[in-house]
């Protein structure tokens, strides 16, 4: 079997350079351990590169179990870039805190190999693969704050969780391989179109797959993990959970229900559909009652998963334009709120950085103590509520676009609760907005001076935010979704 290397030319390049991070952190001693953080987005860039060079061309390697395509290339951008950041956001932090530097690069590498396999797998064995290269390098990082006891327990129970959703979805995988006789996603899909799909304890299997892409994407009812880890974690790593390894999940989930289990559908989509009004309504009424920012984060990214599950709950077997148009809704979601999170996280790292805080209150008079960060979150905040003018507003009319595609009272039910969940959760946005612009600061608030990288990362993805509220089709425009399945 030859192998293209230049398919997988994104993965090497990521991989030699977390070697050569894990290496320089070995032979660097004090402050020059810090020099693993160029390093690290230097090897990004030329992963970049390549998928740059990638992108329109379709391939595959390893029998067919690996492939490039539009849509795996998307995802693929969208990892590298939101890597490029979270090494921006985490140079200060890393360096001031008492981190094992090499150590966390290392990790994060690793952790992003295995998202850019994730798009690229048509096999069972490899989307596994792929999603335990995301998860085991997750879990290390969230207690890197080895001294805090409430670091230590979120990253307890983010792997007790994330263990227990991977048995289930191991259980599941070895069930179907046993009914379909193949690991090959598009083999599977075949194996369903006979009377094995009525199978009740094949159905079962298909669920239990799901479950596991459910806890990856902090999902009701899986989603117990996400508050207490992103809370207990770096926010860098936080912002990783919250927006990469989401991201992650919905490759392979998106792979599992539109190709191996398109042809029942119409089992596991009204249990999305349902998942899905019942997280983001859950996420946006807790979110509510919040006073400390990353959790508030937390849960807004839960009910984010909620959005973006609901064009899986319009999928039907063999209705080719509802699925693409669902597939198209997710990517272009997925692509919106990394720009929208990544940088609302950085803003709250730069405030954190420099006092420590992490109450909304202490967000009071942000506007006049720092007006690029002040108004970086007042522009990330309102994206993320749906604002005008603004990527937000785009990603959730791109879903209800994909309900109009075959209206069905079922899909009108989930545009619905998604308008009613939008006006929720703006609500608590504009409270953060009104206590940092509004609101007078305390006497002893400090002004804030972020560094440059963080003030870099605020700015890009702040007019990130408006070019694509702007301009939707600089993401949607020449993209064809449909290459999901071209290559098998």
């Amino acid at each position: 079997m030859s192998i293209d290397f230049l398919a997988i030319a994104p993965e090497l390049a990521l991989t030699v350079t977390a070697l050569v991070v894990l290496a320089l952190d070995l032979s660097l001693r004090g402050d020059a351990k810090q020099l693993v953080n160029p390093v690290a987005a230097l090897g990004t860039t030329v992963a970049l590169v390549f998928a740059i060079i990638l992108y329109g061309q379709e391939r595959e390697t390893f029998g067919g179990s690996f492939v490039v395509n539009d849509y795996a290339m998307i995802f693929k951008l969208l990892f590298l870039g939101s890597l490029l950041a979270i090494l921006a956001i985490s140079w200060r932090f890393f360096a001031e805190g008492r981190y094992f530097q090499g150590e966390y690069y290392f990790l994060l590498l690793t952790s992003f190999i295995g998202m850019l396999v994730m798009p690229s797998a048509r096999d069972l064995i490899l989307l596994f693969i792929a999603l335990e290269t995301v998860s085991i390098p997750a879990f290390v990082m969230a207690g890197l704050r080895k001294r805090d006891l409430y670091s230590s327990e979120a990253a307890l129970k983010f792997f007790l969780i994330g263990v227990l959703s991977v048995a289930l979805m191991l259980f599941g995988m070895s069930m179907i391989y046993g009914f379909a006789g193949t690991t090959d996603l598009a083999g599977i899909a075949a194996a369903l179109e006979g009377d094995v799909a009525s199978t009740p304890l094949l159905l079962a299997s298909v669920m239990l797959v799901i479950v596991g892409f459910g806890f990856k994407v902090s999902a009701v009812p899986f989603h117990f993990w996400a508050p207490d880890t992103y809370a207990g974690a770096p926010m860098p790593v936080a912002a990783m959970l919250a927006v990469a390894s989401k991201a992650a999940g919905f490759a392979g989930l998106v792979a599992v229900a539109f190709i191996a289990f398109e042809p029942v559908a119409d089992v596991w989509a009204p249990v999305l559909g349902v998942i899905a009004i019942v997280t983001m309504t859950l996420g946006n009424l807790i979110a509510l009652q919040q006073r400390d920012i990353v959790r508030l984060l937390a849960y807004s990214s839960v009910a984010q998963a909620g959005y973006m599950l609901i064009p899986f709950g319009l999928a039907r077997p063999g209705a080719d334009a509802v699925n693409e148009a669902a597939i198209q809704a997710v990517l272009f979601y997925l692509v919106a709120y990394a720009v929208m999170n990544i940088g609302a996280f950085a803003v709250v790292i730069a405030v954190n950085r420099r006092t420590g805080l992490r109450s909304i209150d202490d967000y009071a008079g942000l506007g006049s103590r720092s007006p690029l960060l002040g108004l970086g979150l007042a522009v990330f905040l309102l994206s993320l509520g749906g604002a005008p003018a603004t990527v937000g507003l785009w990603a959730k009319f791109a879903i209800l676009e994909a309900v109009t595609v075959d209206v069905t009272v079922f899909g009108i039910t989930l545009a619905a609760f998604l308008v009613i969940n939008s006006v929720i959760g703006f609500f608590y946005y504009l409270k953060v907005v009104k206590t940092v612009w509004i609101d007078g600061p305390r006497v002893d608030a400090p002004r804030l001076q972020p560094g440059f990288s963080l003030s870099a990362v605020v700015v890009v993805l702040m007019l990130g935010t408006v070019l694509l509220g702007v301009l939707p089709g600089l993401v949607t425009d020449g993209t064809s979704i449909s290459s999901l399945v071209a290559t098998n």
